[in-house]
């Protein structure tokens, strides 16, 4: 779900030309903000749960149409569920390549940050980034919806009755998978940038800290 260019990486050490370190601190502060502010933006779940909702959708359809063909027995039938099904691959393709686009997009973003976090130890403007709380935003909604997900693909063939149709128990199924992989990923991006930032103030001592090591 890239919604614009990312800020180049740093350039290489031979080619830098900031005059001194705090001009350097500078510009690495802005890229860092910026870059995180693009990976963590709580926006970005809602454009992930809207695909995932639209995948979701091409799903339901697709499986609609598999119970016209398992059910119908006349000809009507059989092309109202090929209506259905190219209408529901019509909203699965291109919404998983959405998802897909965004998952690369991420790996982008992730990297280009840690290149920038390389590019020197700032703990003041650092602090900032250990504190959890964009990540629990991302990790809170996305592990209840990948519980929920979980628990309706084991339930949905667990529970099925003996009047039940095969595409119908699929089609459960196939929604708790989206729905699981969906938390998946969100979970997923929590941990990553959580564990990420926690690397990161943890590198550098504190000012404060530092001083008092110093006159010991």
């Amino acid at each position: 779900m890239p919604s614009r260019v990312l800020l180049p990486p740093p350039p290489p050490a031979d080619i830098r030309t900031w005059p001194d370190q705090e001009a350097l601190l500078a510009d690495r502060r802005q890229a860092m903000g910026e870059l995180f502010r693009l990976s963590t933006d709580p926006k970005r779940l809602v454009l992930l749960w809207l695909t995932a909702a639209g995948f979701a959708v091409g799903w339901s359809i697709f499986g609609a149409a598999l119970e016209t063909f398992e059910e119908g027995l006349d000809m009507f039938s059989h092309f109202f569920g090929a209506v259905l099904g190219a209408i529901g691959l019509a909203c699965m393709i291109p919404t998983g390549l959405v998802v897909g686009f965004g998952i690369a997009h991420d790996a982008e973003l992730r990297g280009r940050l840690r290149q920038w976090s390389a590019l020197a130890r700032d703990p003041a403007g650092d602090a900032r980034y250990g504190a959890p709380a964009l990540s629990l935003v991302w990790f809170l909604p996305s592990f209840l919806l990948c519980a929920y997900g979980l628990w309706l693909s084991f339930t949905a063939p667990a529970d099925a009755r003996p009047g039940d149709t095969l595409a119908g128990v699929v089609l459960l199924m196939g929604l708790g998978l989206i729905l699981w992989l969906t938390g998946l990923l969100g979970i997923a991006k929590a941990v990553s940038h959580y564990r990420w930032a926690l690397r990161l103030v943890a590198r550098t001592p504190a000012p404060a800290a530092a001083r008092g090591g110093a006159h010991r």
